[in-house]
């Protein structure tokens, strides 16, 4: 056997051999994509909504990849439908979003919880869910979860609380227990808004909920590679909290300093700038007055039943007497403005008082930062993009070692 040939051979037994490998390849990657689409397709999908006049009711109808379980209930004050669903995905488009048709005046949708998803339909007065029911696919159609509403009176209407998690427990009005020694102190994080709840939507469309997360990972992963600091997000993806278990996260964290980020919304497109507050219930002007009652007003709009609420905020005010709180709370947003003003444009009276629900625990220092306004189209521009965020990035972090230099651990 001459050496071309037993060379030819050996090639063509490697060749084989390989076609072979790269078959059976082939086919654990095919079936690995396979396997990964069927998970992916796994969750339940809202892929649209729709309303109709029904005559004496309106009609909500939403189109589902699969049947789900499914609650319905109204709450009052405001008048509210709130629809729970188990974890879904939503591909609803921007037509979908701006529907409205009879008694819904809007609508919001987003992940409520670890196990639910909600949809809470805003509403011009009292109804009654006349029926709901779920149709199979016809044709080309797919599930449909069908809701009918039917106006009525106010003294007809029946309140029916909606079935959700339990009410965190009110804040402890006692000082908490000093947390266990630590090396580097806890700073707590605290997008504003998210899931069911979208916040401020920006001229183009952007939301407040999204940029708030993102903003806080990118400040908690900009102090956490200094190597002082310890830091906790009150959310780290899209999901609901509510306002009370916000500043119970920071509670029992033991935080010494607490940051809610968030970014308004205004009539005038021509006013940008950050802001600053912090907790007084004397409002500083019209304007923080204003702001404070529409974010206190979360837990409302993420569908949460607060007709049992204690009254528990005169008893928080009253620990508020701990004026070092208050005192430490000031002295950190007095170190931000001269910060952001290096990297950011700020508003005129840029520190401002206002009674905020997430500031009130009474004892860990607390600021609410207002990043700038989603309806300044360069504010929002800027808030968009990780190098538009960066400045306030660098601008906080800067403040918060300063903080941590004159007060120390």
């Amino acid at each position: 056997m001459t050496g071309p040939t037993i060379v030819s051979r050996v090639l063509a037994t490697f060749l084989r051999r390989f076609a072979q490998c790269l078959g059976r390849t082939l086919v654990v990657a095919f079936a690995s994509v396979v396997l990964w689409t069927t998970a992916a397709a796994a969750e339940p999908t809202v892929v649209g909504i729709r309303m109709g006049d029904q005559g004496d009711s309106t009609r909500l109808v939403l189109d589902l990849s699969e049947s789900v379980k499914y609650t319905v209930s109204v709450l009052d004050d405001p008048y509210r439908v709130v629809i729970d669903l188990p974890v879904v995905g939503w591909t609803l488009t921007p037509a979908d979003e701006a529907r409205h048709l009879g008694v819904i005046e809007r609508f919001r949708y987003g992940r409520f919880d670890n196990d639910t998803s909600r949809l809470v339909l805003d509403l011009g007065g009292p109804v009654e869910v006349a029926r709901t029911f779920v149709l199979p696919p016809e044709g080309t159609s797919r599930y449909r979860l069908v809701v009918d509403l039917k106006p009525v009176g106010k003294d007809a209407f029946v309140r029916k609380p909606v079935v959700a998690p339990p009410k965190p427990a009110a804040p402890v009005i006692a000082a908490r227990s000093p947390p266990a020694r630590l090396d580097k102190p806890v700073i707590v994080l605290d997008p504003g808004h998210g899931g069911v709840d979208p916040g401020t939507i920006g001229a183009t469309g952007a939301r407040e909920k999204d940029i708030t997360l993102a903003m806080a990972r990118e400040l908690k992963a900009a102090l956490e590679a200094s190597g002082r600091y310890r830091v906790v997000l009150t959310r780290s993806t899209d999901i609901f909290i509510p306002l009370q278990d916000r500043v119970r996260i920071a509670r029992e964290a033991g935080a010494l300093l607490f940051m809610s980020l968030h970014a308004d919304s205004v009539g005038s497109p021509s006013i940008s700038g950050a802001s600053i507050y912090t907790l007084s219930e004397q409002a500083s002007d019209k304007e923080a007055e204003a702001l404070a009652a529409k974010e206190n007003r979360a837990d409302l709009i993420g569908g949460l039943d607060l007709g049992d609420q204690t009254n528990d905020v005169a008893a928080i005010l009253i620990s508020l007497a701990q004026r070092e709180t208050m005192n430490l709370s000031a002295t950190f947003a007095s170190l931000l403005v001269p910060e952001f003003s290096k990297d950011w444009h700020l508003v005129r009276n840029t520190h401002r008082f206002a009674g905020f629900a997430v500031l009130k625990a009474p004892d860990v220092p607390s600021v609410l930062v207002e990043l700038g306004y989603l309806s300044n189209p360069n504010d929002e521009r800027s808030l968009k993009g990780p190098a538009g965020r960066k400045p306030v990035v660098d601008a906080v972090t800067r403040a918060v070692n300063r903080y941590f230099d004159t007060h120390p651990v």
